[in-house]
């Protein structure tokens, strides 16, 4: 199995929520090519109802098991990228779980019921690197039916009261 990665910077998103039960609401905003210099949950502009920070770093990960999801995914037209976060404290910000391409991993990431995910736009730089690794890694598979075994149906009869057998 081949598999590379690029690294990535995430900002998200804090905004004041509408609710009487919580406070706030965080959302990725955009996912770029490279690491700033900058410490996680660095503030990068306060907005009149929210604030941006540099949420910190990550590393997405491709496998070429994974090719044909990645590809569906750069097929659709406006191919995102799944962004997978947890609130540690809710002052204390944001903890990157995951960034990933593939779509059936970053369903995966809502299952823990505590992660925040949600999906930002690929930006180009990003799609470039994913469409070569799937040119380079994709091999398309054969679908294969499985047929069920006939039932017997002399084994499914029902058998007559006091009869073992």
């Amino acid at each position: 199995m081949a598999e590379d990665s690029i690294a990535v910077g995430v900002i998200v998103e804090k905004r004041k929520a509408a609710s009487p039960w919580i406070d706030h609401t965080w959302s990725p905003v955009a996912v770029l090519p490279g690491l700033p210099e900058a410490a996680p949950m660095t503030l990068i502009e306060t907005l009149p109802d929210g604030e941006r920070y540099y949420a910190g770093a990550a590393r997405i990960t491709l496998a070429s098991v994974d090719t044909a999801n990645y590809r569906d995914n750069m097929m659709s037209g406006a191919p995102k990228l799944w962004v997978a976060m947890r609130e540690d404290h809710p002052d204390a910000g944001l903890i990157l779980v995951a960034v990933t391409a593939d779509p059936a991993e970053g369903e995966a990431h809502t299952e823990t019921g505590t992660n925040i995910v949600d999906t930002v736009p690929m930006v180009p730089e990003i799609a470039h690197f994913v469409a070569q690794f799937v040119d380079m890694h994709h091999v398309e598979r054969e679908f294969f039916k499985r047929k069920r075994d006939r039932a017997d149906p002399d084994r499914l009869a029902r058998r007559p009261m006091g009869k073992e057998g």
